[in-house]
C-alpha cells in the first residue's frame, strides 16, 4: 500500500511515543525510518526487524560515557536501539570536531546502527565531514561505512560481506570520526575475502530520493498494521467528556 511521508511520519511518531521514547526522541526514530526508506536504503525493512524489541528501550539503562577527553569519547548504549541513543553520539563528536578539528566517538552495545545514516547527513550539512563504521554478524561479518563531505547535502554508503567469522568482541560497536579541517571520505577494503558488496554514491542516494518523493513510499500493509498498533497507546480513551471537546 502507497502512503504519503507526512501520515507515515505521524504514524511513526506515535509508534514511539506509545513505546516509551521521549520527546525529540521519537521524532529522531520517525526522521532516522523515513531518511533511510527515502533514499533506497531500506528503513521500513529495518524497521521491521526492530520493531518487536523496541518498547523494551524504557527498561534499559540509558546511554553513559565511559571515557572522554577533548578529542574522543567511548560510549555504551547498554543495548538500546540507534533509534533513541546514536543522534546524541554523533552530536558528540561534532561538538568535539568544532572545537578541536577532529574528533572519534565509539559507541559501545548498540543495535540498528545502520539508522545512523540521517544524523550523519545532518552534520555534514552542518559544514562537519563524518565517516562511520560498524559490522555485524558471527559466522560471516557484513562491514558497512558511510561517509559525508562538509556542507555535501547527501552521503555515500558502501556494505560488504566477508566469510570471516567473529567473536562478540565488536559488541555492537559503531565508530564515528569527525572532522571541521579536512574532508573524509570512506570505501570498505577489496580483499579475497570480500563474497559481495554494495555501493552507493552521493549522487545515487540524490537520485533515490528525487524518486521517492515522485512515487510516494509503500509499505506492507501489515507493517502498517502493527505500527499503528502500538500508535494506540498514545490514543486518548473515547469517553463523553473527550467527545465533547473533540473538533
Amino acid at each position: 500500500m502507497h502512503v504519503s511521508m507526512v501520515e507515515l511520519k505521524a504514524c511513526l511518531k506515535r509508534c514511539f511515543e506509545a513505546s516509551g521514547y521521549f520527546v525529540g526522541n521519537y521524532e529522531d526514530a520517525a526522521d532516522m525510518i523515513l531518511w533511510l526508506e527515502k533514499h533506497g536504503l531500506n528503513g521500513l525493512a529495518e524497521l521491521n526487524r526492530t520493531l518487536p524489541y523496541i518498547q523494551q528501550d524504557q527498561e534499559k539503562e540509558g546511554s553513559t560515557i565511559v571515557f572522554e577527553d577533548s578529542t574522543a569519547a567511548v560510549i555504551d548504549s547498554h543495548n538500546r536501539s540507534a533509534l533513541n541513543c546514536i543522534a546524541a553520539a554523533v552530536d558528540l563528536a561534532h561538538a568535539k570536531a568544532l572545537e578541536n578539528g577532529i574528533a572519534t566517538v565509539t559507541v559501545h552495545n548498540c543495535h540498528n546502527r545502520m539508522f545512523v545514516l540521517k544524523a550523519l547527513t545532518d552534520c555534514g550539512r552542518r559544514g562537519v565531514s563524518v565517516v562511520a563504521y560498524w559490522k555485524n554478524g558471527t559466522n560471516s561479518i557484513t562491514e558497512y561505512t558511510a561517509a559525508i563531505k562538509a556542507g555535501h547535502r547527501y552521503p555515500s554508503f558502501h556494505e560488504g560481506r566477508t566469510d570471516i567469522s567473529s567473536d562478540s568482541s565488536h559488541k555492537q560497536t559503531l565508530t564515528i570520526i569527525c572532522s571541521s579541517r579536512v574532508d573524509l571520505t570512506s570505501s570498505l577494503q577489496h580483499a579475497k575475502t570480500n563474497l559481495n558488496s554494495n555501493s552507493m554514491n552521493a549522487q545515487q542516494v540524490e537520485f533515490n530520493k528525487e524518486k521517492s518523493v515522485e512515487f510516494g513510499i509503500e509499505i506492507d500493509s501489515e507493517l502498517w498494521l502493527k505500527i499503528n498498533k502500538i500508535g494506540e497507546g498514545v490514543l486518548v480513551e473515547s469517553s463523553q467528556q473527550s467527545r465533547m471537546g473533540a473538533g
